[in-house]
């Protein structure tokens, strides 16, 4: 049973009215009542307190100069969507009363008041409606937390290596402190900064995830800071970035090390002065977001080849988290297949239930290369193909039993040409294609440094596609957000 208790706090009212006479009153009937109050003659004012601070009730006159009351409704909702909001008018129509309920309102009063009581009745019934989806929104919270695993965070696993992240994540997670997550790809850096967020108090606000190695510098750009009309081909109107989607909440940047030199400038703007410019303006937008980036590259030596901010580095690497590659250990993998297998049973339909010793055997003397990612995706496939209740050797990847499984009829690259006949032209064709493939993609890896953009632009390809092509022959290519196959950015820690 939970029995976690709300914190109890003073309830935050916001009134924003354009009468100096009534807001006073107003502030001091409802400062009499024991509530936070915050007055504002200004609309325009009032969107920047909501991008700065959070708010129970807000009580919202209709006619405004700068900014209708309708408009600063949207604009609450849009922002702090959980805020009840209270309109006010001495123009009152059932068509603006409408509008207001449709728009989010929780109420609608009419002035001048008869009574003042009936503004503080008002405001305390949203106070109490607030205060009931606050304590819901909790204890679901902390409903999801238990079902994710024994520690709250999902991570499987009990080695050393993986109970220090786990020890770190509960040391940082309160922190507002930027962090960066480093480790090999498929090593679960996603999941580690969900954790970050989970636990964080910033947990009841957005959290907003981006690969930034998957878009090119412009549409980059545009999607982390916005952009406003007109400011490049296509920009047919003013757009939010995800820092905007984000803010109160966590952004989490992966593939840091990928992000071009001029966004390196505009992210350390926003890391030092907590605002950004969108692109193609001038003006500077406040923002509150929590930043956790991760990589798998050696920034440090990016920094030293003049490829990367030595600024921005230490703006980022504030707090490290280190995550250890699955080979370093391998005591978690027995728990990570079970895991896996209990997960894609239950998807599948399956009634798969354990991992035979040899098979056991046989996955914690691979590599793993691909880390918990791979070992996922190999785990999917084992229940797949079982056609019993065990997990054999003979289902698993050929890569970790060493077995070989061509798909079609190897040809021999030089010799007779007559070797050739023997295919179907079908079949030659995928021959020569797939030879073509793989000797091309991996001397254009080595030509970039294992590269994926710089090679995928070498290459004139998007960056998704080229990664699809180099996964055919490299499992330790990590997926893209949307890509098919992809399974997420694996799994750590404890059960």
């Amino acid at each position: 049973m939970i029995t976690e208790a709300v914190e109890q706090k003073p309830v935050r009212v916001l009134v924003v009215d354009d009468e100096p006479t009534l807001l006073r009153a107003l502030e001091a009937l409802l400062r009499k009542k024991g509530y936070d109050v915050l007055g504002l003659d200004s609309p325009i004012t009032a969107t920047q307190k909501l991008a700065q601070e959070d708010f129970d009730v807000a009580l919202l006159d209709i006619k405004m100069p700068q900014l209708s009351g309708l408009e600063l409704l949207n604009a609450v909702k849009h922002r702090r969507p959980e805020v009840e909001v209270i309109m006010m008018t001495g123009h009152a129509t059932v068509e603006t009363a409408l509008a207001a309920v449709r728009s989010g309102a929780y109420d609608y009063l009419t002035k001048p008041f008869d009574d003042v009581e009936l503004v503080a009745r008002a405001v305390a019934k949203a106070a109490e409606r607030k205060m009931l989806f606050d304590r819901n929104r909790q204890l679901e919270s902390a409903l999801r937390e238990r079902a994710s695993g024994p520690q709250g965070d999902g991570i499987v696993g009990n080695s050393a290596p993986i109970r220090e992240v786990a020890r770190m994540i509960d040391a940082v997670a309160y922190s507002a402190t930027t962090v960066l997550v480093t480790g090999e790809s498929g090593t679960g850096k996603e999941l580690v900064a969900r954790a970050l967020h989970a636990k964080s108090p910033r947990r009841g606000h957005p959290f907003v995830a981006l690969n930034c190695g998957a878009l090119t510098e412009t549409l980059l750009e545009s999607e982390l800071f916005g952009h406003v009309k007109g400011a490049f081909t296509g920009a047919q109107r003013d757009q939010k970035g995800l820092f905007d989607a984000a803010d109160g909440g966590t952004i989490f940047l992966d593939e840091i090390g990928d992000i071009p030199p001029a966004t390196q400038v505009r992210l350390l703007r926003v890391l030092q002065e907590g605002e950004l410019k969108r692109v193609g303006s001038a003006d500077s937008v406040k923002v509150d977001v929590r930043v956790i980036a991760a990589t798998h590259r050696d920034l440090p030596k990016l920094v030293k080849g003049g490829k990367f901010r030595e600024d921005l580095f230490y703006r980022l690497n504030v707090i490290n988290v280190p995550l250890p590659a699955l080979r370093e250990r391998v005591e978690d993998i027995p728990l990570l297949a079970h895991h896996f297998l209990r997960r894609y049973a239950e998807r599948l339909g399956k009634k798969v239930r354990t991992v035979a010793p040899e098979a056991i055997e046989l996955l914690c003397g691979y590599r793993w290369p691909g880390n918990v990612r791979e070992l996922e995706n190999a785990i999917e496939r084992a229940v797949v193909l079982c056609r019993g209740e065990a997990i054999g050797p003979t289902d698993l990847p050929p890569a970790v039993t060493g077995r070989t499984a061509p798909l079609v009829r190897e040809a021999p690259a030089n010799g007779d040409e007559s070797a050739w006949l023997t295919l179907s032209y079908a079949a030659a064709k995928e021959q020569a294609l797939r030879r073509f493939e793989k000797s091309y993609v991996e001397a254009l890896m080595r030509a970039c440094d294992n590269n994926i953009s710089a090679a995928a632009r070498k290459a004139g390809m998007d960056r998704s596609n080229f990664k699809r092509v180099l996964r055919k022959y490299r499992s330790d290519v990590e997926p893209d957000s949307g890509d098919e196959g992809g399974s997420g950015d694996g799994e750590l820690a404890t059960a």
